[in-house]
C-alpha cells in the first residue's frame, strides 16, 4: 500500500522540523547567555532577531507534529519567511554597527518592540535593554550579529534547498 512508503519519509521530515525547533531554542538560549552572563544588552534589532527565532521554532514544531505533507509545506514556507526576517534584522544591525552615523531607527523600533504584548509577558527575553551602536567583543573574529546572520542564512538555505523524498516512484 502507498502509505507504507510515505510513512518513513514523513517521519524523517518531521524529525528534521523537530531538530530545527531544538536548534532555534538553543540559539535563543545562547542569546540569553550573552545577555545575562556576559552582560551584553539586546538592542531593538536583536529583539526582532529573537522573535524570528521563536517563530521558526514554532513553525518547526508545527512541522514536527504535522500529519501530512501539506502541513510540512506550510511550516516550511512560514519558517523560511521568518528566517528572512531574522536575516534582515541581523543584516541591518551589522550595517548600523559598520556605519556609526546610521541610526537603527531606535526610537521607532524600540517603541514598537516594547509595545508588543510579549515584551510585558516576558521582559527578560523580549524587552529592549541596549543600543544598536554598542559593539561587544567579537567571538572567533565575528560579532554576535554576524553569527546571527550566518545562523539565519543556514536555516533559510536548509529550508529552501531541501527537497524531501516523499515516496519511491513506481514505474
Amino acid at each position: 500500500e502507498m502509505n507504507a512508503q510515505i510513512a518513513p519519509a514523513l517521519r524523517r521530515e518531521r524529525l528534521r522540523y523537530l531538530l530545527l525547533t531544538v536548534v532555534c531554542l538553543a540559539l535563543l538560549g545562547g542569546a540569553l547567555y550573552f545577555q545575562y552572563v556576559r552582560h551584553e544588552d539586546p538592542c531593538p534589532l536583536c529583539i526582532l532577531a529573537r522573535y524570528a527565532l521563536v517563530l521558526i521554532a514554532i513553525f518547526g514544531l508545527a512541522g514536527a507534529v504535522s500529519r501530512g505533507w501539506a502541513g510540512i509545506q506550510f511550516a516550511r514556507v512560514l519558517a523560511a519567511l521568518s528566517a528572512i526576517g531574522g536575516m534582515a534584522a541581523s543584516g541591518y544591525l551589522i550595517y548600523v554597527q559598520a556605519n556609526p552615523l546610521v541610526s537603527c531607527g531606535y526610537d521607532v523600533v524600540e517603541a514598537f518592540v516594547d509595545a508588543l504584548p510579549t515584551s510585558r509577558l516576558l521582559p527578560q527575553v523580549f524587552q529592549v535593554q541596549g543600543m544598536c551602536q554598542t559593539m561587544y567583543p567579537p567571538i572567533l573574529g565575528l560579532t554576535l550579529p554576524m553569527w546571527s546572520l550566518a545562523a539565519f542564512v543556514v536555516i533559510f538555505l536548509s529550508l529552501a534547498l531541501h527537497r524531501p523524498r516523499r515516496a519511491i516512484s513506481l514505474r
